[in-house]
């Protein structure tokens, strides 16, 4: 029986999924960088030699514009160490803040009682027992206190 790593292993050495071992490649590229800065990160390609880097806040890029000099020594490193990845090479780093990667945000929990209306017009037939006739008074009572 066939593992799922290794049927989609077999399915990115196919020349028409191509992009998935570059993807694979930019993930590990980002996995290489610190967990504050795989947080700031919202996605990386290589384009004619230049590598781009997207980040999630535009306080990020100017982080990441002091250490270009670090990030194209990961990359070099990404390309000797790992095989697969030999092909992405990069002379120039370019860092941009994207708009289409919004910051995560905490949803607000609504802690709100949920209020029904009335539905009921509290006509219905009284029992002949006094108990039970004082209980569906006390209902019908009720009943028209909500509406």
């Amino acid at each position: 029986m066939k593992k799922a790593s290794m049927i989609l292993s077999h399915l990115s050495s196919q020349p028409q999924f191509k992009s998935l071992k570059r993807q694979e490649c930019y993930q590990k590229y980002i996995n290489l960088l610190s967990n504050k800065w795989q947080k700031a990160v919202a996605f990386v390609y290589i384009k004619e030699e230049t590598l781009f880097i997207a980040v999630t806040h535009p306080g990020f890029k100017m982080e990441f514009n002091y250490n270009k000099d670090l990030l194209k020594s990961l990359l070099i490193q990404l390309n000797t160490y790992v095989s697969s990845c030999q092909k992405m090479t990069a002379n120039k780093v370019v860092i941009f803040h994207s708009k289409y990667h919004a910051m995560p945000q905490e949803k607000a929990l609504s802690s709100t009682i949920p209020h029904y209306y009335e539905r009921s017009t509290g006509t219905f037939e009284l029992p002949k027992d006094e108990k039970l006739k004082e209980a569906f008074e006390r209902i019908r009572t009720l009943i028209t206190c909500n509406q």
